[in-house]
């Protein structure tokens, strides 16, 4: 899905995403990927939402985000409960969702200035 003409003058926004990958700034990023409104880090974690451990997180933590949305793939998988009461734990938002959902959740995000890490699953 492309998305309609947006404003990335103050961050990383996606562009487009689908079956091919997710599109950010002409680029297209096929692998586990996190994105902040700063940085993108490419061949992050984990494939699916099992595999995802602490260690993930605490690579999702060190941009000390307010809000944190995970993709989990074309489907909206829900990781091991223990990591989210990590976050709370913290008072750091932790949303799942399919990547879809969590690209356009990013972007409102982001646009709004809000201190979010996307990390998309490489599926």
């Amino acid at each position: 899905m492309r998305f309609s003409e947006a404003d990335n003058t103050s961050g990383y926004l996606i562009d487009a995403y689908g079956v091919d990958g997710i599109v950010i700034g002409g680029r297209r990023y096929r692998r586990g990927l996190i994105v902040t409104p700063e940085r993108i880090v490419d061949l992050w974690g984990p494939n699916q939402p099992s595999e995802l451990m602490a260690e993930h997180l605490d690579e999702l933590l060190a941009f000390s985000p307010q809000i944190i949305v995970l993709g989990t793939g074309r489907t909206q998988i829900f990781p091991d409960p223990s990591l989210y009461f990590r976050m709370m734990e913290q008072r750091i938002g932790f949303e799942i969702m399919d990547t879809g959902a969590a690209c356009r959740t990013y972007n409102i995000l982001m646009s709004e200035g809000r201190r979010v890490v996307a990390a998309f699953m490489a599926e």
